[in-house]
């Protein structure tokens, strides 16, 4: 089986292609494509919640790309972040970020989320069109990460910008490009913030640096720049695809705008239904291992699919349907093991906030385009809308 990024449609439906893989094999050989050398790609749900925690795969990319001869030129603070390392290094630099997204910080991080999704919410029209991806999906979680590391709100944009280009499926040059520019740009707000603090949670990490000494000048830059990037991608993904789903399936969105306050009760559902993370970021057998029924020799990548393993008919019956009465707890969205995303209790808080906001303000919120026109994001990491063109008006359809 080739990559899933030479998949015509893809992009627009990876489920019927997950669906024919995992039918096929949960744990399953892809031979070489634009992704690079040949991997084994994980589809099924016990293989991959299996996979995340398995002590034969590492995240060391350092590691596995030592001596290897490569024409990329990703900055390093990109290239090895925290989501590239294994414990005790791994461990070391988790426990300096889990502070800022305890149940206890991201409370105390409600009423600013609240108040910049409702300024982002009423600066919608009453009766109009608006792309929700450009007017809250992506505003919200970067206002709110920029705001959490000190980031001036003039440059947020082309934070953004640089962001995205990040994530530029099949274009290398983009990439490396966007990681330099935006390493350097951290790394200058660092030695800005040295010099006039603001309170923000960046001014912890560099005194954790300057003071502690509990990481590197290096690790410093590549953690914010983490933060930065992750701490709002997830989210902005996540966003689209709730508003998306809600409004292609009426009788849910209608039993969501007649309770908001229970809008929490949906959300596992929804990160189940379409995850934002379409394939999770990469890992290696470090030794021969075996998942599920699968031989995976050492020394080759292995990519793991929370989109596709939360569609997984043995874990999840009738997967394709939306239904908020299923338990959907145990779903692979943020991951699992000791490299679950430390950023969830933020991104759940964050789109919890949204989408009520949304469907009070404007109850009558509907697409503006067939589905089937919708533009998604050439990542294969990410899952997500480029835009989310809807129409609102102030009266429910079918309600005059």
């Amino acid at each position: 089986m080739s990559d899933p990024l030479s998949c015509p449609g893809f992009f627009e439906n990876p489920y019927d292609f997950y669906d024919e893989l995992r039918a096929a094999a949960p744990v399953r050989h892809m031979a070489a494509g634009s992704g690079g050398g040949p991997s084994y790609l994980v589809t099924g749900y016990a293989e991959a919640k299996a996979a995340f925690a398995h002590a034969g795969l590492s995240k060391d990319t350092a590691r596995f790309f030592a001596g290897r001869t490569s024409n990329r030129d990703l900055h390093p603070a990109v290239a090895r972040t925290m989501l590239a390392t294994d414990p005790p290094e791994h461990t070391r630099l988790r426990r300096l970020v889990t502070k800022a997204f305890t149940t206890g910080a991201v409370n105390r991080l409600r009423p600013y989320i609240q108040q910049t999704a409702d300024h982002l919410v009423d600066g919608l029209p009453d009766d109009g069109e608006a792309d929700l991806v450009t007017a809250l999906a992506v505003p919200l979680p970067l206002t709110v990460i920029c705001e959490l590391l000190g980031v001036p709100e003039a440059d947020r944009g082309q934070v953004r910008a640089w962001s995205n280009e990040l994530f530029s499926a099949g274009q290398p040059h983009r990439i490396d490009a966007a990681s330099h520019a935006v390493a350097g740009y951290m790394t200058d707000l660092i030695k800005a913030r040295r010099r006039v603090q603001d309170g923000s949670f960046l001014d912890e990490l560099i005194a954790a640096r300057d003071e502690g000494e509990q990481l590197s000048e290096d690790e410093l830059v590549s953690l914010v720049v983490l933060l930065l990037v992750a701490g709002h991608e997830t989210t902005t993904n996540f966003i689209g695809n709730a508003v998306l789903a809600l409004l292609r399936h009426p009788a849910l969105l209608d039993r969501v705008r007649g309770g908001p306050d229970h809008i929490g009760t949906v959300l596992d559902e929804l990160l189940r239904y379409d995850s934002p993370v379409g394939i999770a970021t990469f890992r290696y057998s470090t030794r021969a291992i075996t998942l599920g029924e699968t031989e995976i020799p050492a020394g080759v990548p292995v990519l793991i699919s929370p989109g596709a393993a939360n569609r997984d008919p043995a874990r999840y019956p009738d997967p394709g349907r939306l239904d908020p009465g299923r338990d959907s707890a145990g779903h692979l969205a943020f991951g699992h093991g000791i490299h679950r995303c430390p950023g969830a209790p933020l991104a759940l808080a964050e789109t919890e906030i949204a989408l009520r906001a949304l469907l009070t303000r404007h109850p009558g919120l509907r697409l503006a385009v067939a589905p089937e026109e919708l533009r998604w994001r050439r990542t294969r990491l990410m899952r997500g809308l480029e835009a989310l063109p809807v129409r609102t008006r102030q009266t429910p359809v079918g309600t005059r």
